[in-house]
Formats: structure tokens, C-alpha cells, sequence
């Protein structure tokens, strides 16, 4: 037992330290099972056992009945961590019971199988390297190689018994069953450089079950940290851990509505109406629209949305709020268009009406009428008549231009006759402009005594040739 106890400290010492791995997902590996000893097959080529008889490595390997020692029960314990790269180390406690040592002799004293009942302990420090990692092969068959050095004790219960290193290696493979837990077959070849016991080499088989953990999955979702890319938030493996919270098939991360289910067409989002614009750019969700009006209906076609349309179900201009243009005077030119709204027009002359000749002699009618004192340009009474007539025709066409024409009879000079006839027809364009008419539309020429209509030898031609006239002016 003191053999023991010294076997539990070393482990606890060392297991303060070593760190061993089975996968990078769950790092941490613990295996619990049996082992057994074949001092037989480790050769030792009759140097010191076998009764001088030769036992070349792997004599008589596969000879459980015969050269297979086993403790009744659990015996073996490993505890150990993945390096990354392929490696692992692990650190393993070893017990056995000894009932077969293959007739090895001890300081040239045969020892026979009936004088053995002893006890082996072991613990050892091993490097595995896993070969899967040199290609992808099957995740549940996980091959390695190993190499171990550590110290085992060895009593035969005969007064023969030593201790000291050892170093070996072999091979093992892992049956996962699942990630966490895998069936575990090693063979390790072990040289005994125990100073009395230094030739009796053996093969340690190892069958347990083997439990991994260790693997961060801080949000458990079941994806571990390494390969989580949303790790603090539960997420679907599909999506690399990340969440799809609208289980809409599109991670949040690229859904555009992550609350509200929605379509991989609309990045994520839904499109109630089923017009194709998506919810989120939709001004009209509930009701089908037209994309160009961000999914609002347009029922008169005149290009603006009935929300914003003063006349929804008839066209007209945006300018005019969507309803059409008035003609108020029915005259064939739209308001915005008639430069005389309230009066019937020509299109040619912008909705107001064209003064014609017909127009031009009545003026020159009432002109004929309008008398001046007795060598002056002021008005006699009865002049005003025919001037407040004639500007109400004027006004009745507001575009038309006149040119109004002052004339005098040949009594007197005819420079005299020139001034005054200026004067007189500037006194009648004065009082059109003071009146309402904008002075644009009129013009003012002094002829004098040029243009006579009558002879001026009578007194009835020389009133006739005393005249303003009208004319229409281009």
C-alpha cells in the first residue's frame, strides 16, 4: 500500500499541471476504464525471463487467457486536454492485479506464474497525435498515436518488488458515439527501466469510455463560442449561431424587419397589400398601390396619389392639386391660360376677345363726338359723353391697342394747327389712362391740317377735318 499512496500523490501532483484534449469542440476529456498487462509479448529476447527461452516483441500478444493480467474491476483513470493542431496530452492512473508474468526470472531465480499475486501501478504523462487531423475523415473514427513516459510500481507479492520509469508509445482509436462521448481501444508498448526489473518490458491495453466537455457555449444554443458567430445571443445552427427571431428563414442580422416575418424578395420584410412594395416603404400598407407612389393608389391615372389628389376621381394636373384646370367664361382657354377670365376670348388672342372693325367704327363714331373749346385742348361738356362711352369699349378689350390720331381744319398756321392737334389728342389720351386704361394700349399723333376728309373751304368740312380718330394699332 505504500506503493499506492505514493501513486495518488504523484497523480495529484501532475493533474495540477498536465491538460489533455480530445476535440477542439469540447477540450476537456475524462475516460474511465480497464487495463490489462502482457509482460510476454514485450519481448525481452530470453535476456532475463522466459527461462531463457526467447520472447521476441509481440509474443504471444493476443494470449488473454495466458498472458493477460487484470485487475477485477474499474482500473484505469485519464484525464486530459486537446492542444490544438492535432495534439493532446493526457495524464493516466493505472492498477492491476499481477497473476501471469511469463516464467521471467528475477536475479536469475526462475519465477514461476503459481508464486505470483501482486499488484501494479502506473502513472503516466502521454502525447497523442490524432490523424484525423491530416485529412477530413470520418468524425466518429478518431485514430492516434502516442508516445508516454512515467513511473510504475511493481510488488509480486513474493518479496520481489520495484519501481521506476518507463517510456513507450503506441496507438489507440476513439469510437465517438456522439460529441461528447466516444469508446476508447489503446495499446501502449512500455520499456521498464526499473533497476531490478529493467528487461521486464510489457504491453499495456487499455479499453474505457471516454467523456468530453469543457466546450464554451455561453448563450446554449448548442453551437459552441469557436464557431458561434452571434455567441452571447441564441441562434440556429444554419445560421452560425446567429438568431432568426421572425422565424422567417432570414437571420436578423440580414432581415430588414427582424420582428416581423417577412420575404427573401423584400430583404426580410412583408408587403401586406401584395403590391410589391415592402411594409417598412409602403405609405399605404393596407391598400394596393403603385410603387412609383410608394404603394399608394393613384384611381384617376393623373400621377398623383388619391391621399393627395383634391380631385381623386378625376384627372388633373398636380400643379392644379390634381383636379383639372376652370374656364370660367367658357371660352375655350383654360383659366390658368386666359389673360381674361370672366371674358369670352379667341384662343388666339389668350381668351379675351379681338376688337375688329366693326369694333374700330363705333369708336370713331362716338370720336367724331367729342368737341373741344374754340381754339384749345380742353373739353366741352358734351364731349365727355362720347369719351366715358368709348373707354367702356376699350375695356371690354383689354389686350387690343389703339393708335388714336388728332387732326385740325387749314384755318390759321399750320405749324399752330400741328401743336394744337398734339395737344388735343395727348388731352384725349390722358383722360383714357386717367380712367382705367393702361397706357400701353394707346398711342398719341398730332397730324395737324395734313389729313383733311373734307374741304375746308365750307364750314362744314373745315368741323368734319377738326376730329379724332381710332385706329387699331399692331
Amino acid at each position: 500500500m505504500k506503493q499506492f499512496s505514493k501513486l495518488l500523490v504523484a497523480c495529484a501532483l501532475v493533474l495540477g499541471f498536465v491538460a489533455n484534449a480530445q476535440t477542439e469542440d469540447n477540450p476537456w476529456a475524462v475516460t474511465v476504464g480497464v487495463n490489462a498487462i502482457n509482460f510476454m509479448a514485450g519481448g525481452n529476447d530470453g535476456v532475463t525471463g522466459n527461462a531463457g527461452q526467447e520472447a521476441t516483441i509481440f509474443t504471444e500478444y493476443a494470449n488473454v487467457e495466458d498472458q493477460w493480467d487484470f485487475a477485477p474491476a474499474v482500473s484505469q483513470l485519464t484525464v486530459g486536454k486537446y492542444m490544438g493542431s492535432g495534439v493532446s496530452l493526457d495524464l493516466t492512473g493505472t492498477f492491476n492485479k499481477l497473476t501471469q508474468y511469463a516464467n521471467h526470472s528475477y536475479d536469475d531465480v526462475l519465477i514461476s506464474p503459481n508464486d505470483i499475486d501482486g499488484t501494479y501501478f502506473g502513472a503516466d504523462l502521454g502525447v497523442n497525435y490524432h490523424l484525423n487531423s491530416l485529412w477530413n475523415g470520418m468524425e466518429w473514427l478518431d485514430p492516434y498515436l502516442r508516445a508516454n513516459a512515467g513511473y510504475n510500481w511493481i510488488d509480486m507479492g513474493n518479496s520481489i518488488d520495484d519501481s521506476g520509469l518507463v517510456a513507450g508509445g503506441g496507438l489507440g482509436i476513439n469510437f465517438w458515439l456522439n460529441e461528447n462521448m466516444a469508446i476508447k481501444v489503446q495499446s501502449a508498448y512500455k520499456n521498464n527501466f526499473a533497476e531490478e526489473l529493467e528487461d521486464a518490458n510489457y504491453f499495456q491495453n487499455t479499453l474505457g469510455l471516454t467523456f468530453a466537455f469543457g466546450g464554451s457555449d455561453i448563450d446554449g444554443d448548442g453551437i459552441y463560442d469557436k464557431d458561434d458567430a452571434c455567441p452571447e445571443v441564441f441562434g440556429l445552427e444554419e445560421f452560425k449561431g446567429c438568431p432568426d427571431t421572425d422565424g422567417d428563414g432570414i437571420e436578423d442580422a440580414k432581415d430588414a424587419c427582424p420582428e416581423v416575418p417577412g420575404t427573401v424578395e423584400f430583404n426580410g420584410c412583408a408587403d401586406t397589400d401584395g403590391d410589391g412594395v415592402a411594409d417598412p416603404q409602403d405609405e399605404c400598407v393596407d391598400v394596393v398601390g403603385l410603387k412609383e407612389l410608394n404603394g399608394c393608389p393613384d384611381a384617376d391615372a393623373d400621377g398623383l396619389a388619391d391621399a393627395k389628389d383634391g380631385c381623386p376621381q378625376v384627372a388633373g394636373p398636380a400643379a392644379n392639386n390634381g383636379c383639372p384646370w376652370p374656364d370660367t367664361d367658357g371660352d375655350s382657354v383654360l383659366d390658368k391660360d386666359d389673360q381674361c377670365v370672366d371674358v369670352a376670348g379667341t384662343v388666339a388672342n389668350n381668351g379675351c376677345p379681338e376688337a375688329t372693325e366693326e369694333v374700330v367704327k363705333k369708336l370713331n363714331a362716338y370720336a367724331k363726338t367729342i368737341l373741344f373749346d374754340s381754339g384749345k385742348a380742353s373739353f366741352k361738356e358734351q364731349a365727355f359723353a362720347a369719351l366715358t362711352s368709348m373707354n367702356a369699349i376699350f375695356k371690354e378689350y383689354p389686350t387690343a391697342k389703339f393708335a388714336l390720331g388728332g387732326h385740325t381744319d387749314s384755318a390759321g398756321s399750320a405749324k399752330g394747327n400741328q401743336k394744337l392737334s398734339e395737344n388735343r389728342v395727348n388731352a384725349v389720351r390722358d383722360w383714357f389712362v386717367a380712367n382705367g386704361i393702361s397706357a400701353d394700349r394707346l398711342s398719341a399723333t398730332g397730324f395737324g391740317e395734313t389729313t383733311p376728309i373734307d374741304s375746308n373751304r365750307t364750314r362744314a368740312g373745315r368741323a368734319n377735318n377738326r376730329r379724332v380718330e381710332v385706329k387699331l394699332a399692331n
